[in-house]
């Protein structure tokens, strides 16, 4: 067996656990124990954050104890929301959800651009509401037994393809590829994704909803669907400021709708 599959008996408790290194954390940089907003998003290209911190519109949350990461807070849909960008790749999206469940966060939200699996009958750039993820990363396997697919939680997709509905933004269902290497992504393996009605390539989903599941954490994971791996020029377009007004108005109409309970 590759020990990728060996010894994984995910039903087994980790001995490291975030609360710890949060807790020493804390004691080393001298903060307290604060909650995080309970509604945070992962940014893994870092856009969003960006643009939030040229208009002024985010401020540092000083209480995160992160070694890697900075947590910002911003306003959305009427309430105080964090973000983090550019946890790029399923063990860090998955690290820093993990440091987030454990300091107060009741829902996560992830939107990652992508690149296009199976053409959408549009142009580029949409966005896809992640329903399932192959799991063609490591992180998954250290959650959940082997399988092919990670699987969302229906009632959260089902609250997002409703919230959804009649918007501007072109937003579509479906399912996406998790993979740890994206310039290995070689046209055999392209078409063995889309001959499973794959709809994007990605880095996070599948380990996110696997984490998801084990923890049982809300996580929902999202798709910003930019380009075809760079087989034509002036790729990775987002649209109005990077893509950051499309994407905040499809995150807002989501935590409008949305239940943490």
């Amino acid at each position: 067996m590759p020990s990728i599959l060996d010894n994984k008996n995910t039903s087994l408790p980790s001995i490291f656990r975030p609360e710890a290194l949060l807790r020493e954390a804390r004691r080393q940089k001298g903060l307290a124990a604060v909650d995080v907003p309970p509604v945070c998003i992962l940014d893994p290209d870092g856009d969003i954050v960006r643009r939030l911190r040229q208009t002024g519109q985010a401020q540092p949350f000083e209480g995160w104890p992160c070694y890697h990461t900075r947590l910002d807070t911003f306003m959305l849909a009427g309430q105080t929301v964090g973000i983090i960008g550019c946890a790029v790749g399923a063990p860090f999206a998955v690290l820093i959800s993990e440091e987030l469940f454990a300091s107060g966060c009741r829902l996560l939200l992830s939107l990652t651009s992508a690149g296009e699996i199976t053409p959408a009958g549009r142009p580029t750039p949409y966005f896809v509401i992640i329903d399932r993820a192959l799991r063609d990363e490591g992180t998954s396997y250290h959650y959940a037994p082997p399988s092919e697919y990670s699987e969302a939680d229906v009632r959260l997709v089902a609250m997002a393809v409703e919230s959804l509905k009649g918007k501007k933004q072109h937003v579509i269902l479906g399912s996406s590829w998790t993979t740890d290497a994206p310039f290995r992504e070689t046209a055999e393996a392209i078409e063995a994704a889309r001959s499973r009605g794959v709809l994007a390539v990605e880095m996070e989903a599948a380990a996110l909803y696997s984490f998801a599941r084990k923890a049982g954490a809300k996580v929902l994971c999202l798709a910003h669907v930019t380009n075809t791996m760079c087989r034509t020029e002036r790729e990775f377009e987002k649209g109005e400021a990077d893509g950051t007004a499309d994407a905040l108005g499809v995150l807002e109409a989501i935590l409008r709708d949305i239940s943490i309970e």
